[in-house]
């Protein structure tokens, strides 16, 4: 059990002479949880909104259905190339300043395809927010190292995580509105304007746990004994933002990245997070045309079925999150507390395949929601590359991670395209994404290993 950490500053910041450890701890990390869930919510919103205008944009626009594929995949593209890239430049600037330009020049690009009359500046606008929106998820998992204990990790994951699927679930009534009432055009102007709003709040409100006016000595005293607080403020002062490792390595080396992919801990973690995405990919792009074509339902229809399965994995991430947390408190390792959670998660996902076995609508939507509920519970990646990541290099860490994850993004797409044009059927779709579940679970069964952190040695 780890002992309190006592210090002479504490006993000082604590009054009347009440040590740090016994004093009631203030609870300025969920502040920080806060921001980071509502700016994931707006990242998923940004990525999808051109899905929701595509309808009335393609008419205006003159766009066939091949080069909107196009358009729609040109973000994965830009967004996976841009991973390490990102990570190398959050492990040098820091959280502060690295998200506040991510989400202020995607908001950018959002609200700029509001303004475009011809597909190159659409397709140069979808590139660019790939680019700038590559940063969002290792900051996210270097915010959650620095200012989370480590038995709140998964929690915190949880919790921000949850905003891509609130956001899809509950805002694109909302937007299906919106652009009925004004046009296709309103939507980008809305979500990109929303965006560049928060991106002045992240600014203004975020800090470093030793520099944030809420938190007490007795919180930062709870984080650090948690292992959190790993990047301080005189190693990023020193090295311009960056972590202490950065600091006194004197800069990054690429061949990093191939030592870093030796060890089991990354590759099979990344193995995983493949898997849990191609399930939410699914959902993302097909999963409206499966309902319309393999179910024959009715469009009306599907815009109240659609967003059970976006609430099933709601309740999925947090589930997961809490769960991998309390049994980690309960005493187990965390070899048990961070894998059992995503290894139940990808086995009850592959049961997407059961789908191609039943006539009735409810019973499909039903499936398909424990599927989506189970790839949120399996959506704690990120919490790994917390617990994994070797001092200094989180950015870089979450980067390759996030690359890996999203190649999901491009691969998934393709691939149920190419079977439901040769087939005319999703049946082989299902049981692609299905066995990708499995190969994710048997991923984290046998290849991660213990997790622990990785130390790199010349």
């Amino acid at each position: 059990m780890q002992q309190p950490i006592q210090s002479s500053s504490a006993d000082a910041a604590t009054p009347q002479g009440v040590t740090a450890s016994t004093a009631r701890r203030s609870k300025a990390r969920y502040q920080i949880l806060a921001l980071l869930a509502v700016g994931t919510m707006i990242n998923y919103l940004d990525r999808t909104v051109l899905g929701i205008a595509a309808p009335q944009l393609t008419k205006e626009l003159g766009i066939n259905a091949a080069l909107m594929g196009l358009l729609f995949s040109v973000f994965s593209w830009s967004y996976v190339a841009s991973q390490i890239p990102g990570g190398l430049f959050l492990d040098r600037f820091g959280s502060k300043l690295t998200y506040f330009l991510s989400m202020t020049l995607w908001s950018l690009c959002t609200l700029a395809q509001g303004l475009v009359h011809g597909i190159g500046a659409l397709f140069a606008f979808r590139l660019g927010l790939g680019v700038s929106e590559a940063p969002c998820f290792p900051t996210n998992s270097r915010v959650v190292a620095t200012w989370f204990p480590q038995s709140e990790r998964a929690m915190a994951t949880g919790t921000y995580t949850v905003g891509e699927y609130i956001g899809l679930a509950f805002f694109s009534p909302f937007l299906f509105m919106l652009m009925g009432a004004f046009g296709w055009r309103s939507l980008f102007y809305v979500v990109g304007g929303v965006g560049i709003v928060f991106g002045g709040i992240w600014w203004m409100f975020y800090r470093e746990p030793r520099d944030h006016p809420s938190a007490n000595q007795a919180e930062l005293d709870y984080i650090e004994a948690g292992g959190g607080l790993t990047h301080r403020k005189k190693d990023a002062d020193s090295a311009g933002g960056a972590d202490a490792a950065s600091a006194k390595s004197g800069g990054f080396e690429w061949r990093t990245i191939g030592r870093l992919l030796k060890h089991r801990q990354l590759t099979g973690i990344c193995l995983g997070q493949f898997a849990g995405n191609s399930t939410l990919v699914f959902f993302l792009t097909w999963f409206p045309t499966y309902l319309a074509t393999e179910r024959h339902m009715a469009w009306l229809k599907i815009g109240f079925f659609a967003i059970m399965p976006f609430i099933a994995a709601s309740i999925g991430v947090m589930f997961g999150g809490f769960f991998s947390d309390w049994l980690l408190r309960r005493g187990k390792s965390p070899n048990v507390a961070r894998k059992l959670p995503i290894i139940a998660g990808l086995l009850l996902a592959s049961t997407i395949i059961l789908a191609n076995y039943v006539e009735s609508n409810v019973a499909v939507i039903a499936i398909l929601s424990v599927a989506f509920f189970a790839q949120g519970m399996a959506a704690l990646g990120w919490t790994l590359v917390s617990d994994i990541a070797p001092d200094g290099l989180l950015g870089v860490t979450g980067g390759i991670f996030n690359f890996a994850a999203n190649l999901a993004g491009i691969v998934t797409p393709l691939v149920v395209g190419f079977i439901v044009a040769a087939t005319g059927s999703f049946v082989g779709a299902l049981v692609f994404i299905g066995a990708i579940a499995l190969i994710g679970a048997l991923s984290y069964i046998f290849i991660v290993g213990d997790i622990k952190r990785i130390v790199l040695v010349d």
